[in-house]
């Protein structure tokens, strides 16, 4: 059996995925949307609201981060 038969994914990486990939949906480039996702105390909804609102994801991920 290999390592990838039996990794099992836990929960804070299932959270930072999905986080993750909200963030690629709404125009985070890969490397901001994987620092953002990774931070838990960065507010995903108040990220993807800035976005919605007009910010350009780049400045929304310096003004974040």
């Amino acid at each position: 059996m290999s390592a990838v038969d039996t990794y099992i994914e836990t929960e804070t990486e299932r959270v930072e995925r999905w986080r993750m990939g909200e963030l690629l949906r709404v125009g985070f480039d890969v490397e901001s949307a994987a620092l953002l996702a990774s931070e838990l105390e960065v507010d995903l909804h108040g990220a993807i609201d800035m976005v919605e609102r007009g910010c350009p994801p780049d400045l929304a991920a310096r003004i974040l981060l």
